[in-house]
């Protein structure tokens, strides 16, 4: 092989490498995570699996905290709220939101994620499907399968990062008045008078 088609496809390579650090770089400012961590081997769904119904997405995540490597997210049953936070210094985001589910077997977490001077709105999706007990889970739309709970749960499954304990609300109550404050110094100063004042 010559010399510039070698430079040719590895300028190829490092350009595909830096569209792929600020996909994934993008993806975790939102503070979902991008890969949960126990989701380290790939597997292969049985054909005979289904999608979970939403009813069963309902059970399994209600009133739960998912907890993440840098955070977590609390899917409410009172108006399926969602709450989330995740990172840490001035990486530190929360999330406010909801949580929605479908008989195609998707969860998802629709929220405004709320950081020091930044607001992005965001929607992660999970699919779920079931066999046997077994629970599948991937991130949409290009995560890859793996067993979210296996029959018999075991210490691994990201399952057991679900926990009934509410673990946000006590986070957010601290990170939404110093991003508060961190926006309203960004404020422009008004010299209109508020009205009904002179």
């Amino acid at each position: 092989m010559s010399r510039d088609k070698n430079k040719t496809r590895i300028q190829k390579y490092g350009a595909g490498l830096r569209r792929f650090s600020v996909m994934l770089a993008a993806l975790t400012m939102t503070g979902v995570p991008v890969i949960p961590a126990g989701a380290a081997e790939p597997v292969k769904v049985p054909a005979q699996a289904r999608a979970m119904s939403a009813a069963e997405l309902y059970v399994l995540y209600r009133n739960k905290t998912w907890q993440w490597p840098d955070g977590a997210g609390r899917m409410q049953e009172k108006d399926r709220t969602f709450i989330g936070w995740s990172g840490s210094g001035n990486d530190t985001r929360w999330a406010e939101g909801r949580w929605v589910l479908s008989d195609t077997g998707l969860m998802c977490l629709k929220a405004e994620w709320h950081g020091v001077q930044t607001k992005q709105a965001n929607k992660t999706c999970f699919r779920h499907r079931i066999y046997e007990d077994t629970i599948y889970q991937k991130k949409e739309p290009s995560g890859s399968w793996y067993v979210f709970k296996h029959a018999k749960a075991a210490d691994s499954d990201e399952f057991k990062k679900l926990i009934a304990e509410d673990t946000v609300s006590a986070q957010l109550a601290k990170l939404q008045p110093f991003t508060q404050q961190a926006d309203a110094k960004q404020q422009p100063f008004s010299a209109q008078a508020p009205n009904g004042t002179n």
